[in-house]
């Protein structure tokens, strides 16, 4: 799996979410301001289809767009990178770095001791 730039997966986020699309809704989902123009995404959402990340059916020359990656498939490839690059694989190290980075709450504790709980 290819990976995508910041602007493509920002637009990829949008695809996602809205899972059918045209270039006007994603322009209408983009909370940025100003908004970028129409051609530029129109540019990103072609660079995501020769990528792979996106597919389109064509109602004369105008194009629907919807995702053939998974949000959770491209998570699952994106954090194994960040794991193995960041963290040397150790999911210790990773955890170690949330807790000092972002305080936990007690709930997050809760939630973190019940998912290894439920891993033994």
């Amino acid at each position: 799996m290819e990976e995508l730039t910041k602007a493509e997966e920002r637009i990829m986020q949008v695809i996602w979410a809205l899972e059918r699309c045209f270039v006007k809704d994603i322009l209408e989902a983009l909370d940025e301001n100003p908004k970028p123009p129409y051609n530029t995404v129109s540019s990103i959402v072609r660079l995501l289809e020769k990528k792979g990340y996106v597919g389109y059916k064509a109602y004369g020359k105008t194009y629907e767009y919807f995702p053939l990656i998974a949000r959770a498939d491209y998570a699952r490839t994106t954090f194994g990178k960040l794991l193995s690059g960041y963290f040397d694989n150790s999911p210790a190290s990773l955890l170690s770095f949330m807790v000092k980075e972002n305080p936990l709450s007690k709930a997050d504790i809760k939630a973190i001791r019940e998912l290894i709980d439920k891993k033994k």
